[in-house]
């Protein structure tokens, strides 16, 4: 079992939901980064999304767009983001993965990149623009350096649902909404009838995203899915406190994983 699987496990164990939180790398700097992700694992998140910044990210509403200009105007670059998994994955053992675009892997070289993220102690990588007729190519690649290559579901998956399935590594990551990434006051989708139709093929963990920020709505992705994801609310932060963010970011993740978790108050 992974790194990724034994921390939805551990979890479930615990009868408690999986809390992921998402930072974009870089922003305000890297050693922020660090210091924000390493918070975020005190406080409780049981795997941390790691942006790779990028010029074009198309899944991104405007709140992680920003905060991608913001690292590659203080360079980023996806060499340094190897170095921060590095430098996280000496002080904690909580999953890491990587959310990039195709781009930059396509770039590094496929074989040579998953090989560093191995050796830097990378779980996984998520790609929202990773068609899923093209993925056996780089599942196959990442799954040979140990690495999970996450799959995305969205509400406009229907018949391919359990197909997508079928084929996952580490864990499912069901879109929430249509459109990008960003703060939603309500989330209408039919995520029950998504997330059964997942399970009736497979026992991989469900973590559902896009949109979710506050504890009400991370409590009420808990009952139906396995693990929640939070990012642009983090981001948002992040670009509000700038260095000062990590003990703001901290008192937030630790509010929603007990929101996840079902131990508010």
């Amino acid at each position: 079992m992974s790194n990724i699987g034994r921390a939805f496990r551990r979890a479930d164990g615990k009868k408690r939901g999986a809390f992921i939180g998402f930072v974009t790398g870089g922003d305000p700097d890297i050693g922020k980064s660090e210091e924000f992700i390493l918070g975020m694992a005190g406080a409780g998140a049981d795997l941390i999304e790691i942006g790779i910044p990028f010029s074009d990210p198309i899944a991104e509403g405007p709140v992680i767009q920003e905060a991608n200009i913001r690292a590659l105007s203080a360079g980023a670059t996806v060499e340094k983001m190897f170095g921060l998994v590095e430098r996280v994955r000496e002080k904690t053992a909580v999953p890491l993965v990587f959310l990039t675009y195709l781009n930059p892997v396509f770039r590094y070289g496929y074989d040579a990149f998953f090989r560093r993220g191995r050796q830097a102690g990378l779980d996984g990588i998520v790609i929202p623009d990773l068609p899923f007729e093209e993925q056996p190519e780089l599942r196959e690649i990442a799954a040979k350096h140990g690495i999970d290559l996450v799959s995305l579901i969205a509400p406009t998956s229907e018949a391919r649902i359990k197909e997508i399935a079928r084929a996952a590594a580490g864990f499912i990551y069901v879109v929430s909404s249509m459109g990008v990434t960003g703060i939603r006051s309500e989330i209408k989708t039919d995520l029950a009838s998504i997330i059964a139709a997942v399970r009736s093929v497979t026992d991989i963990p469900v973590a559902v995203g896009f949109g979710i920020h506050t504890p009400a709505q991370a409590a009420e992705m808990a009952k139906i899915a396995d693990g929640v994801i939070v990012g642009s609310a983090i981001v948002k932060i992040a670009a509000e406190y700038g260095e000062n963010a990590a003990p703001h970011i901290s008192r937030y993740v630790k509010e929603m994983k007990e929101a996840v978790a079902g131990t508010e108050g």
